[in-house]
């Protein structure tokens, strides 16, 4: 499939090679921000996030193309991550760290960690190394013990697990005390620990997110998950998150895919089914997905890591036997990143965000904490996983 090939050239000869020249080798980890006019800040503060995500992609480029220099890559993160991002004393990772290693800011937010995790568990399967997997294991049981309450995960903390308000995963004007993106990269992590780890304790508490998501987060009626609640899952705005409802979709298929049958199987299953679709139905205009839709307004602009998602959203609706129509959206979709996602001058990767006219939005950066190789090296290698055999 011409897809396909195309996608795995671009993860082997432009993302991989953009990424490896980002790795900081006087101070570690990786470079932290490259604006939008391709101009390199290399004392600008280091994302523990972005890190983890790095460390994520070259872990799992490995386990695809088995090039060791991918694996050396994914053990500097390590290094990295091991030495500066986490808290020695408190636990847990920094929300960021400076150019040199040392705490920026302090906050310990439960999204960070689930990264964490799902990094450590990747670098494990990569590596082989015992002490990654502890690593994980410990940050899974910080969670659960400090960021958890008897309703689910809570979000922000400071630098002692004291509760703050969570300004860093808020958004559209609101303060969240949960988020459903936060829950679904809990899941995310716990679903790659539990591959790796096989404990039973992780598998309980996937049971329990999945109930959150069919119960408390998955809106029926409107066929989309809510996503900022209060305490009690009330939901605090009408907001359509296009970009995570698709993401969802094939995430919540994971998740039951390495845990096995269990009782909300069918639920989600269904859930993932009506998510893709309306997406398809009302995001979906041919070419590209568009952002979000707030009280009735639609925001369309084209952001990069939402065609990337929606790219493996699709495909996983096509593999579930829901029609071709998802596969030959996925391909579309190709096609709009080939042409305006995908930054053609020499030193650059996928820019940020798109007018609806495939202009490119001037002033975002092209790396910057949030702006990493997760949503399209990740998109790269699920395509090559999933469809490499049909080519």
């Amino acid at each position: 499939m011409k897809m396909v090939e195309e996608i795995k050239n671009h993860l082997e000869y432009s993302l991989i090679p953009f990424w490896a020249k980002l790795i900081d080798e006087e101070n570690g980890g990786f470079y932290g921000m490259l604006d939008y006019d391709l101009n390199l800040d290399k004392k600008s503060m280091k994302g523990c996030i972005l890190n983890s995500r790095i460390m994520w992609f070259f872990s799992e480029a490995y386990l695809l193309l088995e090039d060791e220099k991918l694996l050396r890559y994914a053990e500097h993160g390590y290094r990295f991550l091991k030495e500066k991002c986490l808290d020695i004393e408190n636990g847990g990772l920094f929300w960021s760290v400076n150019y040199k290693g040392m705490p920026y800011d302090t906050v310990k937010h439960t999204y960070n960690q689930a990264f964490a995790i799902y990094a450590l568990a990747a670098y494990y399967k990569a590596s082989k190394d015992e002490e990654a997997l502890q690593l994980a294991e410990g940050i899974y049981e910080l969670i659960e013990d400090k960021c958890k309450d008897e309703g689910g995960y809570l979000e922000a903390f400071d630098e002692t697990f004291h509760p703050v308000s969570n300004g860093k995963l808020s958004e559209n004007g609101v303060i969240a005390e949960r988020t459903m993106n936060t829950l679904l990269h809990v899941m995310e992590a716990y679903t790659e620990l539990y591959r790796v780890s096989g404990r039973e304790d992780v598998k309980e508490n996937l049971l329990f997110i999945l109930d959150i998501f069919k119960d408390k987060v998955y809106n029926e009626e409107k066929h989309r998950q809510e996503v900022f609640f209060d305490r009690d899952y009330n939901s605090l705005i009408d907001l359509i998150s296009y970009g995570h409802d698709i993401e969802g979709a094939w995430l919540l298929e994971r998740t039951l895919e390495v845990i096995g049958e269990c009782p909300q199987a069918g639920a989600i299953r269904k859930m993932s089914e009506e998510m893709a679709d309306n997406i398809y139905n009302k995001a979906f205009d041919g070419h590209s997905v568009i952002n979000e839709c707030e009280n009735g307004v639609e925001n369309v602009y084209r952001i990069w890591w939402i065609q990337a998602e929606a790219m493996v959203g699709f495909v996983n609706a096509y593999q579930d036997g829901h029609g071709s129509k998802y596969l030959i959206a996925a391909e579309r979709i190709w096609d709009y990143v080939k042409e305006y996602v995908v930054d053609k001058r020499k030193g650059s990767e996928w820019y940020w965000r798109l007018y609806s006219d495939g202009r490119p939005v001037s002033g975002e950066p092209i790396v910057e904490p949030w702006k990493c190789p997760y949503h399209n090296g990740r998109m790269c290698m699920e395509i090559v996983r999933r469809l490499g055999n049909d080519s």
